[in-house]
């Protein structure tokens, strides 16, 4: 799963640059973005809060790095210390390095909220680990872009189970020193004939095969594979075919964002998928890699604050999603972090004032070009009831064969 790191407003002239080439890239558009959630199974019946009372006096956080800034990472950065002076709910924070971290974390009463993505967060829905939400005490929840909500990894059956907190792509990245021309396709990373075999990178996760599903939908169209989610038998052994044939081409797998900058820099990785965050920090450091949204579209991730079905401090809890979504914190997340915020009213105060035109906060149609991350089931994500699809359990079990 994506990790971030502290990296500051010091980088927004970079954030701007590496955007900027993803606002260039043209290519074919696909409803990545949506989906429909009628007729999946029914989650476990958890309660929802009914009315929200005064906070507890105490509230425990489990975010990706650089989603709850407490003054630790950089003193000027902090929009957890004003929120216990306010609330009087005192934080701890804890940081989860992946998806599979905060799955098992959750739903034991241990956290509060957790800022899951969306190949943890319909694993959590189902599991009975987090609660539905009331809508009606989320004070921002009108201020959410609209296509950001009823999304397949944020809601089940028209219920939603969280607060959108923010979004963006898996991008193509790459040495612009050593890569040319700029690719603008997926292809270069997935033919085995690369020029570029052996200085490839990929994503240590069973969700990458939903990016080798995306590629076989562009080129296999006789899969018949409309959400790279949603694959069914056939489907699925064709995007594990692709992963493994890919797999001698690649220099390595990387699961920390640290690592695949570092092998940007030293070379060892020349072009693979990355996050928006390397390619900003490798360009801090003056390495010549830039990034694209390519033709074929791509994966992403789309984070949504869940509570805790356990959760002790519940009335603390509402009070985080209240202020973590607010249009001045949204700001500082997504300058800080490097995203797009879900509070289009952030638009207006950040630092950056073209940084949501960058990141493309209020762009549906760029939105929808993302098929965002959610969790494989044996109910079909794309709707179809003639057969069954391959459930995020499997996907873990080929990958951990396809890894070995």
């Amino acid at each position: 799963m994506r990790a971030a790191t502290g990296h500051g407003l010091r980088l927004a002239a970079v954030v701007a640059v590496a955007s900027l080439a993803i606002a260039a890239c043209g290519g074919s558009a696909s409803t990545g973005g949506g989906g429909e959630n009628g007729g999946r199974a029914a989650p476990p019946d958890v309660p929802k809060l009914e009315s929200l009372g005064q906070g507890e006096g105490a509230i425990n956080i489990l975010a990706w790095p650089g989603y709850a800034e407490n003054g630790t990472t950089d003193p000027s950065v902090d929009w957890v210390t004003p929120f216990a002076k306010e609330t009087g709910c005192q934080a701890n924070v804890q940081v989860a390095n992946t998806s599979d971290e905060m799955f098992e974390k959750m739903g034991t009463g241990d956290f509060d909220v957790v800022s899951a993505s969306g190949d943890s967060s319909l694993r959590m829905i189902y599991a009975g680990k987090v609660a539905p939400v009331n809508t009606t005490l989320l004070t921002n929840w009108d201020d959410i872009a609209s296509f950001q909500k009823g999304q397949q990894w944020n809601s089940v059956n028209g219920v939603d189970y969280g607060i959108p907190h923010g979004w963006g792509a898996n991008l193509l990245s790459w040495r612009t020193d050593k890569v040319t021309p700029a690719p603008d396709s997926w292809s270069v990373v997935w033919d085995t004939g690369s020029p570029y075999k052996g200085k490839i990178d990929a994503y240590d996760s069973p969700t990458y095969l939903a990016d080798a599903a995306l590629y076989l939908m562009n080129t296999k169209p006789e899969l018949g594979i409309k959400n790279p989610y949603a694959l069914d038998q056939a489907q699925f052994d064709a995007a594990v075919a692709l992963a493994t044939a890919q797999k001698p081409i690649l220099a390595g797998y990387w699961s920390s964002y640290l690592d695949a900058q570092k092998n940007f820099t030293n070379g060892t990785y020349l072009l693979g998928t990355s996050w928006q965050i390397i390619v900003n920090l490798a360009q801090a450091d003056k390495v010549p890699v830039d990034s694209v949204l390519p033709k074929e579209g791509s994966t992403g991730w789309a984070d949504t604050w869940m509570v805790d079905a356990k959760s002790p401090h519940p009335n603390c809890s509402y009070l985080w999603l209240n202020w973590i979504t607010s249009p001045k914190v949204q700001a500082q997340v997504a300058e800080w972090f490097g995203e797009a915020p879900a509070n289009p009213k952030a638009c207006d105060l950040t630092t950056a004032k073209d940084h949501c035109d960058l990141f493309h906060a209020k762009d549906e149609a760029y939105f929808k070009r993302i098929w965002f991350w959610a969790t494989p089931q044996a109910d079909c994500l794309d709707g179809r009831t003639d057969v069954k699809c391959i459930p995020y359990s499997d996907w873990t079990t080929a990958w951990s064969k396809l890894r070995s």
